[in-house]
């Protein structure tokens, strides 16, 4: 029986980092299932789902303060175990633009929290308007809306709330 380990792993951005990481995975015969990489300022920082044989896994975790040198980085690992995919659980995306200001994802995040909408992912980006510079917001989220929900009702008063934001968004099924 497989089983998983979540990694967290952030240090200075260097090239080659993914793939040094990526090798000592392969070398303890686990498997990487799934993956968030990122650079954030100059740090990188990657998210991992690896899977393997008990005690592939603990030898892994055995050598966490040895690779973390290794590879001056620091880790953050946990075993998990597979959840089954609740088929009463309906996958939209959500896409917010806006001017950059604070509390957007807060703002979102309660919005769905309250309706019991659980994120399943969620990017964000920044970056300058075209031709004015003006600091703008991006915002990509899946969330997962419970089938007993009402898709229209859901959508209207998302819409209200992100007017009255002054939000950009769109809501739809993936």
């Amino acid at each position: 029986m497989s089983t998983q380990l979540v990694i967290s792993a952030l240090g200075a951005d260097r090239s080659g980092i993914v793939d040094e990481l990526s090798s000592i995975i392969a070398s303890h015969k686990l498997n990487i299932e799934d993956s968030r990489m990122t650079v954030l300022g100059g740090e990188f920082a990657i998210l991992l789902l690896v899977a393997g044989e008990k005690s592939a896994i603990q030898a892994f975790i055995e050598q966490q303060e040895k690779i973390a040198t290794a590879l001056h980085i620091q880790l953050l690992m946990k075993t998990t175990q597979s959840v089954e995919t609740k088929s009463t659980i309906l996958p939209y995306q959500v896409e917010v633009t806006a001017m950059d200001n604070q509390g957007i994802v807060h703002n979102l995040a309660g919005f769905f929290s309250k309706k019991q909408i659980g994120i399943v992912d969620l990017h964000t980006d920044h970056y300058p308007a075209p031709h004015t510079g003006t600091p703008m917001f991006a915002l990509y989220m899946t969330i997962g809306i419970p089938a007993d929900i009402s898709i229209s009702k859901l959508k209207e008063t998302f819409t209200n709330f992100c007017d009255e934001l002054n939000l950009d968004a769109e809501l739809k099924r993936l």
